[in-house]
């Protein structure tokens, strides 16, 4: 019988821990395949987060280490630097890469690190029960703004992959989003661009990818895709940021 489909050997057995409805396993799913099909799945290393992702070492099939909340980067650029064949890469979430880790995660794109980040912006804090987040969107309700998000107060959303994308040492910034088929396919093709760039000795790389978080928006799993596409994009243009040729 012909093998239509098959779970990639990059992902473990282990269920994952995360609510219904949340991507996060949608975006393991296309980074484990990515490694797989590149073919550096004994060479990986993966940096686990403090956030939602924090037992992401439980769940890629390759050697994982666990970070300081927001210090990803830091440990990431260690094991690279100590293991240059090696293909290494964080996972981050918005407060762990946005907040704590805003500083390591711009002074490792400035210095081009050969490393790839992949960040999951989901527009508020998901493990800690809500609360508003760098990236949470003007006028967005949270347990820490319940009257909506307010600019004159708290500032404007980071738009991370811009900021960074100004820089002189990233060679690869995009992004994408999970919210149907069709994008999810365009994520796969960035992810895997982005671990290429660093197999090709290019430097840094980091995908952003726009998440849904149902438990803390609130809504369905189809209600939060639909609230992703319709608020979160017009707010975090998708596309190709920088790359380097």
């Amino acid at each position: 019988m012909a093998v239509v489909y098959e779970k990639t050997k990059m992902l473990t057995d282990k269920p994952l821990h995360y609510c219904p409805g949340c991507t996060h396993g949608i975006i393991h799913r296309l980074v484990a395949e990515a490694i797989d099909e590149l073919g550096v799945q004994d060479k990986a290393i993966g940096v686990a987060p403090v956030g939602c992702a924090v037992f992401a070492y439980d769940y890629f099939n390759c050697d994982m280490m666990e970070a300081a909340h927001g210090r990803a980067p830091a440990v990431a650029t260690g094991c690279k630097r100590v293991n240059p064949d090696n293909v290494v890469f964080t996972y981050q979430g918005d407060g762990d890469l946005a907040s704590i880790g805003a500083a390591e995660i711009t002074h490792a794109a400035t210095r081009g690190e050969n490393i790839t980040v992949i960040f999951v912006n989901n527009a508020i804090y998901g493990m800690t029960g809500g609360q508003m987040a760098p990236t949470t969107l003007p006028g967005q309700v949270t347990t820490t703004s319940p009257y909506g998000r307010d600019p004159n107060h708290c500032g404007y959303p980071i738009r991370v992959s811009e900021m960074l994308a100004t820089l002189d040492g990233p060679a690869y910034i995009a992004r994408v989003s999970v919210h149907d088929v069709k994008h999810i396919m365009e994520a796969k093709k960035a992810i895997k661009k982005a671990f290429q760039m660093q197999i090709e000795g290019k430097g840094f790389a980091l995908v952003e990818v726009l998440s849904s978080c149902p438990t803390n928006w609130g809504m369905t799993p189809q209600e939060a895709l639909k609230w992703l596409q319709e608020n979160m994009i017009p707010q975090y243009p998708l596309g190709v940021k920088k790359e380097v040729e």
